[in-house]
């Protein structure tokens, strides 16, 4: 078993109902639902919902953690009752019933939210690159650009071109 994860965060559907999974990412959100705790934990490919129950006594391990924490959860995937599914996430049939969880890292107070549409001014969002390019908006950019980039380099080779490389010394970055 990897150390970190058995699947990504977008990967877990209704067949997996049962099985034991290991996950890893960020805290995405976090809703208190009074006797449960839901964490939707977020990785490079996507949302699961993950849930543990206000008497597991790991529950206080969890309960004060910040958005943006980074875990490794363990748990069961169970599926969701009808009224509950979430057709907007791939994942949306299912749950995590967390067993166990690794804290990996904790964040200070961060100076912009990840998960939020709040247009953060410039200055704010390049000063604190490293949070901004997490956001969904520049991750669906970064994709986008790989692709259209990918694309011309595979038409450019299927038409014979080569592609040389020359050591740059220095890069210039915003």
């Amino acid at each position: 078993m990897h150390e970190y994860r058995t699947h990504s965060c977008a990967e877990l559907r209704r067949k997996d109902d049962g099985e034991i999974v290991k996950l890893s990412g960020w805290i995405h959100r976090k809703r208190d639902h009074g006797g449960l705790l839901f964490i939707d934990l977020r990785d490079h490919y996507g949302l699961t919902q993950c849930v543990i129950n206000i008497d597991s006594q790991i529950f206080k391990k969890v309960e004060h953690l910040r958005l943006e924490t980074v875990l490794t959860v363990t748990g069961r995937v169970v599926l969701r009752s009808d009224d509950t599914i979430n057709t907007k996430l791939p994942t949306g049939e299912i749950e995590v019933k967390i067993e166990d969880i690794t804290i990996l890292s904790e964040p200070d107070t961060l100076p912009l939210q990840v998960n939020s549409e709040e247009p953060y001014g410039e200055e704010v969002r390049l000063r604190h690159r490293y949070l901004d390019l997490r956001r969904e908006p520049m991750q669906k950019n970064i994709i986008l650009r790989n692709n259209i980039i990918r694309s011309i380099r595979e038409k450019m080779w299927a038409q014979g071109f080569q592609e040389f490389q020359t050591p740059i010394l220095t890069a210039s970055s915003p």
